[in-house]
């Protein structure tokens, strides 16, 4: 396995709102991240990974949000936007899979009406767990 980066931040989206709440660490199982509103729905798409790039990109245009806000559950400081689908990456004790580029989301139009357009390719990626356990702060990202 090569490293490649490490993870800078987590997060989890409540189920009655939009928030994310950032964490210690995550805990996940083959139907996604536990306590995640999007656990066992949609495997496929149950992990949402974005690089600290899509942030610095932001930046360059003068927009400025916290971490968290464009819906990632990890925050890495690699940019696997040009990992082919089925590429594995080890985080931790999980073993995940790259399912599909993230899509375009018109909401995050809400904190400003350039980013849809901005981050069209650049969002993220999502991806589904091959291995379950823990992912924490500071675990390094393997190919």
């Amino acid at each position: 396995m090569q490293q490649v980066g490490s993870v800078l931040s987590l997060f989890i989206s409540e189920n009655k709102s939009s928030q994310t709440i950032e964490k210690s660490h995550l805990q996940l199982d083959h139907r996604g991240i536990i306590h995640d509103k999007h656990y066992n729905k949609q495997i496929e798409r149950s992990i949402l990974i974005t690089s600290l790039e899509s942030y610095t990109l932001l930046k360059t245009h003068h927009i400025y949000i916290p971490y968290g806000t464009l819906g990632e559950n990890l925050l890495i400081d690699f940019n696997p936007y040009h990992l082919l689908v089925g590429t594995k990456l080890s985080i931790g004790e999980v073993l995940l899979e790259i399912t599909q580029n993230c899509t375009l989301c018109k909401h995050l139009a809400v904190h400003d009406k350039r980013i849809p357009k901005l981050l069209k390719n650049d969002r993220g990626v999502f991806a589904k767990t091959l291995k379950e356990g823990k992912i924490s702060m500071g675990d390094t990202v393997s190919l």
